[in-house]
C-alpha cells in the first residue's frame, strides 16, 4: 500500500487521501459481490436447503428472481480500528505470508505412524494442547495450507508489479526526492569490488582493513574508541 502513485504521463507522484486505506463504500461493494456469488455457488453445489415458506426457493428460476435485487440494494460493512494498532495487523498478516503452515518448534514427535504437535486451545485460555494424527490425515491438513498452481501469497500491481519495477520504482523515487543507494560494480565472478564499496551514509570510498573468520568474529570484543576515530 504506498499511498499514492505515478499519474498518467510519469512525470509525477500523486499522493492519496490520509483515508483511503479500507474505503467503506468500496468495501461494501465487493463484500456484497463476494457475499451475493458465493450463496449462488452454494444453491448450484445443492449446499441449501429451503423449509416452510421458503420452499419456492429451491426452483432456480425463483432463487435467480430472489437473488437479482440484492446486487440492487447497498450493504453495511462495520469497520473499525484494531485493538492493537496496525502494528499488530501486520504482524498477524505476516504470519500467513512469510510462514508454513506448522513451525518445527511446535512438533512433539513422530512415532508409530503418528505425529503429535502442539496447538493452541482459544475456547479454553489458550491452553496448550497436544494432538496426534496419523501421517494421512496430518499431511492432508498440511497440504490444505499450499496454494493451488498460478495463485502466490502476495501480488504486487502497478510500479512494484515485477515487469515494471526495475524502469518504475527509480523514478518513483526519483520523484519523490529520493535517491536509491549506490550500485557497485559487479566482479565477473559476480562479487562486489571492494574497491568500489561506499558508505551508505557520506558514500565515501570504503576500503578492507582486516578480515574476520566467523569463528573469529564470534570472539572478537566490541571496537573501542580511539583518537583517530
Amino acid at each position: 500500500m504506498p499511498a499514492g502513485g505515478l499519474s498518467h504521463d510519469h512525470t509525477r507522484w500523486v499522493r492519496s487521501r490520509d483515508n483511503y486505506f479500507l474505503p467503506k463504500q468500496v468495501l461494501a461493494e465487493v463484500f456484497r459481490g463476494k457475499f451475493v456469488d458465493a450463496l449462488k455457488e452454494a444453491f448450484q453445489n445443492g449446499q441449501l436447503h429451503f423449509h416452510g415458506d421458503l420452499k419456492l426457493l429451491a426452483q432456480p428460476k425463483i432463487f435467480a428472481a430472489w437473488l437479482r435485487p440484492l446486487h440492487r440494494q447497498d450493504w453495511v460493512v462495520y469497520l473499525k480500528r484494531p485493538f492493537g494498532g496496525p502494528e499488530y495487523v501486520v504482524h498477524y498478516l505476516g504470519r500467513y505470508t512469510h510462514r508454513v503452515a506448522i513451525s518445527n518448534h511446535r512438533l512433539v514427535s513422530f512415532a508409530d505412524g503418528q505425529v503429535t504437535f502442539r496447538w493452541r486451545d482459544s475456547a479454553h485460555g489458550n491452553k496448550q494442547e497436544l494432538l496426534p494424527l496419523s501421517v494421512n490425515e496430518f499431511l492432508t491438513r498440511f497440504l490444505l495450507h499450499i496454494l493451488p498452481k498460478g495463485f502466490v501469497r502476495i501480488r504486487n500491481f502497478g510500479f512494484l508489479a515485477n515487469r515494471k519495477r526495475a524502469k518504475l520504482l527509480p523514478l518513483c523515487l526519483q520523484l519523490l526526492g529520493a535517491t536509491p543507494p549506490p550500485q557497485a560494480e559487479q566482479h565477473a565472478s559476480g562479487t562486489k569490488d571492494p574497491q568500489s564499496w561506499c558508505c551508505p551514509k557520506c558514500g565515501g570510498p570504503m576500503r578492507v582493513i582486516q578480515r574476520f573468520t566467523a569463528a573469529e568474529l564470534q570472539l572478537r570484543s566490541p571496537p573501542t574508541v580511539t583518537a583517530a576515530a
